[in-house]
């Protein structure tokens, strides 16, 4: 592939941006839930025709985006990197041929998995784009006064949620023993219970790994409670807040002699509410919080020129965790608030809306 989207042959840049301009269509989940309720050998045809058609669409409109943005981002290296990777997607999908029959199918199936396998790291790639742009900006520049990026960057992370279901959800109902009550990768009765104890298993195995000790987490609400939704995007957003309170609790007692409070986790109807008291958001960083380039700890990137964003997993400093979160809640209709309270403690509600019978096209 072509080392950046300049060098690309002309002939597919004209193509990506010819099918950047068409309309893409909308899928509801309650569409999603019923068709993949029975994943028969036609139904499967007729979704990977469906995805064979829409996916370009997506896929170009990203990459035409990545080409103009704002304060010379698209020119860092690491963006540059993206682009690659969606020019690259964007060319194995048109260039696979018409699908007619099940072999075809299966085939587009193993192509379409490689390219969601592709864009596993943009979200950190991304970050360290714009870590590259904020090492480039007049220091006396408002973050959070740059819209046009915080837009931009809201978008494209929205978009690649829809596309990363749209393929996740077709490759699941490939599965030959699917697991009781899941419908690809959504799964009918949730207990958001249980996965809230599994992502915070995993934030505090990282707190302790990071730190050698983690605060306790205590978790309120029926196990037995369900509902329709997609555990890995409530897994995702729950490890995020949790792996934070952990961060700023483990932080604020580091020093002190007394035991660290423990982190709460309630779960109600349609809401989860994670809470601790790890001395709160500073009043002036709270407008901050949910911009792409703010983070209350220290950038991992900073220091070290050659760190792989790639395989980096630490407890803070990209600073796109809660904006990524709220864009996964706001995916299917729901909501991140966070409340600080500053030398105290923060709250962070996690408002879910119930996927069962709506028929809104998701973004």
């Amino acid at each position: 592939m072509a080392a950046t989207i300049k060098k690309a042959s002309k002939d597919l840049i004209d193509e990506v941006r010819r099918w950047a301009a068409m309309k893409q269509t909308g899928v509801s989940l309650r569409y999603m839930t019923e068709f993949g309720s029975r994943p028969t050998p036609r139904n499967l045809l007729i979704s990977a025709q469906f995805l064979h058609k829409e996916l370009p669409i997506r896929v170009a409109r990203r990459a035409v985006e990545l080409e103009s943005l704002p304060y010379g981002l698209s020119l860092k290296p690491a963006v540059l990197k993206v682009r690659d990777w969606y020019l690259e997607s964007f060319r194995d999908i048109r260039s696979f041929p018409e699908i007619k029959d099940n072999n075809d199918e299966l085939g587009f199936t193993q192509m379409i998995k490689m390219v969601k396998v592709r864009h596993n790291n943009v979200v950190p790639m991304m970050a360290l784009g714009v870590q590259q742009l904020k090492k480039d900006l007049n220091p006396k520049i408002v973050y959070e006064d740059l819209d046009e990026i915080h837009q931009f960057l809201d978008r494209f992370y929205m978009s690649r949620i829809g596309i990363r279901m749209l393929i996740g959800q077709h490759v699941a109902l490939h599965d030959p023993d699917p697991p009781p009550d899941c419908v690809g990768y959504i799964h009918t009765k949730m207990s958001p219970v249980e996965v809230a104890r599994n992502a915070s298993e995993d934030a505090r195995s990282i707190c302790l790994r990071e730190y050698g000790s983690a605060p306790d987490i205590n978790i309120y609400g029926d196990p037995k409670f369900t509902f329709p939704y997609v555990p890995t995007h409530l897994h995702l957003m729950v490890f995020e807040l949790v792996k934070n309170s952990l961060r700023a609790v483990q932080e604020q007692y580091m020093d002190s002699d007394e035991v660290a409070p423990p982190v709460r986790i309630i779960v109600a109807d349609g809401l989860e509410d994670v809470s601790d008291e790890g001395g709160g958001i500073a009043r002036s960083g709270l407008s901050k919080i949910f911009t792409y380039l703010y983070s209350t700890a220290k950038n991992p990137l900073d220091d070290q020129s050659d760190v792989d964003p790639e395989t980096a997993t630490t407890m803070a400093g990209y600073g796109y965790g809660l904006p990524i979160s709220r864009l996964y809640a706001r995916y299917f209709g729901g909501d991140l608030q966070i409340i600080s309270m500053e030398g105290y403690g923060t709250d962070a509600y996690l408002h879910l809306s119930r996927l069962g019978d709506s028929q809104e096209p998701l973004p």
